[in-house]
């Protein structure tokens, strides 16, 4: 991974002042604001994992290509996350998000998020040895075969990490990403 430049770091402060920000609301919103919330906190998450993850040339078609993130089975993330995406990028990279459904061609992601709404297992079992960010919101997510995972933590949102599955798809999760989860598992 490349080290950060002044200005990335004072980007990245920002971005996660602003995801610490919105967990904090979180606790303050009314049951029926709370989905709206977590579709937000994990949009503004799904946009900051991004920058931590190196993947292999060959993923990389086009020099100045977007980064492709698709979302199967959470609607409320995908309309958040492309609100947070508009006008920004990533690696020099526009940032694009594609709503994916359980059998659509995979072609061209990056990323994908994999909501609760959606058949984890069929849908991982098509990412499987492809170098595609994985992040899930499963208690399976494991078995499956998810690199990150939204887990709730006393009421705030936090995310657990797999670095070695995402090695085996050929990605590297950055040291700092993995030093702000809540839990890094071991190989």
């Amino acid at each position: 991974m490349l080290p950060l430049s002044p200005s990335r770091r004072q980007a990245t402060g920002w971005l996660l002042h602003a995801a610490c920000g919105l967990i904090l609301l979180a606790g303050l919103q009314p049951a029926n604001a709370q989905q709206a919330t977590d579709s937000s906190v994990k949009a503004a998450y799904l946009y900051n994992f991004l920058p931590y993850v190196d993947w292999p040339s060959s993923a990389l078609t086009a020099a100045e290509g977007p980064l492709v993130v698709g979302i199967v089975g959470a609607e409320a993330v995908r309309t958040e996350l492309q609100t947070v995406v508009a006008g920004r990028q990533v690696h020099g990279r526009p940032v694009t998000v594609r709503p994916i459904g359980e059998n659509d061609p995979l072609d061209g992601l990056h990323a994908i998020f994999v909501g609760r709404d959606a058949n984890l297992p069929r849908v991982l079992d098509r990412v499987r040895g492809r170098p595609i960010l994985v992040i899930t919101d499963s208690a399976q997510w494991r078995e499956a075969g998810s690199m990150l995972n939204f887990v709730p933590v006393q009421g705030r949102i936090r995310f657990e990490a797999a670095p070695a599955t995402a090695e085996r798809a050929g990605l590297k999760l950055g040291s700092r990403l993995l030093a702000v989860a809540e839990r890094v598992l071991a190989p």
